[in-house]
C-alpha cells in the first residue's frame, strides 16, 4: 500500500534532489544498521517523506556520512541521518511485518508466511521500542480488516482506518504540534488508501480480491469520482501542511505533496490512453 509518496524528479532542483537522495540513502543505511540486510529491503519513499517533514517541523540537525553501498559501489555518496531516521526505520519494520501478516491472512501466501518468519524478531525489537505506536497501528489495521471482511463499500470509512494508522506515525513527540501532525497524517493516509484501491482495481478484479471500487468501477462518472476523492484528501492534507512551521526542505516537501504524490495516478491515466512505454520510470 505504500510507495505513492515520492518526488517528481523533473520538477525538483538538483540540490534538492541530492538532499532527498541523501535522506533516502540514510534511511537505507539505518535500516541495515539496526535490522541487517533484510531491514534495508523494506526501504520506502514514504518514510523518507516522514523524515523530511518531521525534521523540518522540529528543526532537527543532520549528520552526514560519505559512504559507498552495494547498490552504488563505484562512487561514495552522502547519507543523511538524524534522530527521526531511526524512528522511521522502526516504523518501517512494524509496517512491513503487518504487510506480510495481512497478505498471509488474505491469501494464505507462502511468501507472506516466510516474510512473517524472517521479520518476526525485527518486528518484536521495533515493537519494544515503540509499544504505544504499535498498539495504535494494530487497532487501526484490525478495524480496517474487519470492515474489508464484511465487504464495506464506503471507501471513506475504509480510508479513515488507514488515516488513523498514518496519524499515529506522524505524531512523533506528542507535543504542541501533535494535533496538526496527526490531522495531516490522517488525510494523507486516506489519500494513500484511495489511491491504492484505484491502482489495484484491475488486479483485484482478476484475482477476485476485495476492492471497494469494484461495484462502482463500471458506472458512469467513476473516473471523475475517484479524482474528486483524491483531490479532496490531498487538499485537506495541504491545508494542514500550510499550518506547520516547515522552512527547511520546504521545496522538497512541496514537490512531493503537490506533484510527486500524483505520479502513479498520472501513469495510470497514461496507461489507459495507451501513452505509456513498457518499463518507463520517473
Amino acid at each position: 500500500m505504500f510507495g505513492y509518496v515520492r518526488i517528481r524528479k523533473p520538477e525538483l532542483k538538483v540540490k534538492d534532489y541530492e538532499l532527498y537522495r541523501g535522506f533516502y540513502c540514510g534511511l537505507c543505511g539505518e535500516l541495515k544498521r539496526q535490522y541487517g540486510v533484510l531491514g534495508s529491503l523494506t526501504l520506502t519513499y514514504d518514510m523518507t517523506f516522514l523524515i523530511l517533514l518531521l525534521s523540518s517541523v522540529y528543526d532537527i540537525p543532520v549528520r552526514r556520512k560519505l559512504e559507498r553501498c552495494v547498490v552504488h559501489p563505484a562512487k561514495k555518496h552522502w547519507r543523511l541521518y538524524n534522530e527521526v531516521t531511526e524512528y522511521a526505520a522502526d516504523m518501517n519494520i512494524l509496517l512491513s511485518y503487518y504487510h506480510w501478516k495481512d497478505d498471509r491472512e488474505d491469501a494464505s501466501s507462502k511468501k507472506a508466511w516466510l516474510g512473517m518468519k524472517l521479520y518476526h524478531k525485527k518486528y518484536r525489537k521495533a515493537k519494544k521500542k515503540y509499544y504505544a505506536q504499535e498498539k495504535e497501528i494494530v487497532l487501526a489495521l484490525n478495524r480496517l480488516s474487519e470492515m474489508e471482511r464484511q465487504g464495506e463499500q464506503d471507501i471513506l470509512k475504509l480510508a479513515g482506518c488507514f488515516g488513523e494508522l498514518m496519524e499515529t506515525l506522524f505524531d512523533y513527540r506528542q507535543d504542541v504540534f501533535s494535533g496538526y501532525l496527526r490531522e495531516f497524517g490522517y488525510f494523507l493516509g486516506r489519500f494513500i488508501y484511495i489511491m491504492d484501491a484505484y491502482d489495484d482495481l484491475l488486479k483485484d478484479r482478476e484475482n477476485g480480491s476485495f476492492n471497494p471500487f469494484l461495484a462502482a468501477s463500471g458506472q458512469e462518472g467513476f473516473e471523475e469520482k475517484v479524482q474528486e476523492l483524491l483531490l479532496n484528501e490531498i487538499a485537506a492534507a495541504g491545508n494542514v501542511f500550510q499550518k506547520l512551521p516547515c522552512l527547511e526542505y520546504a521545496d522538497i516537501l512541496g514537490n512531493i505533496l503537490y506533484a510527486g504524490i500524483w505520479n502513479r495516478y498520472d501513469q495510470i491515466q497514461a496507461e489507459k490512453k495507451g501513452e505509456i512505454q513498457e518499463g518507463k520510470k520517473e
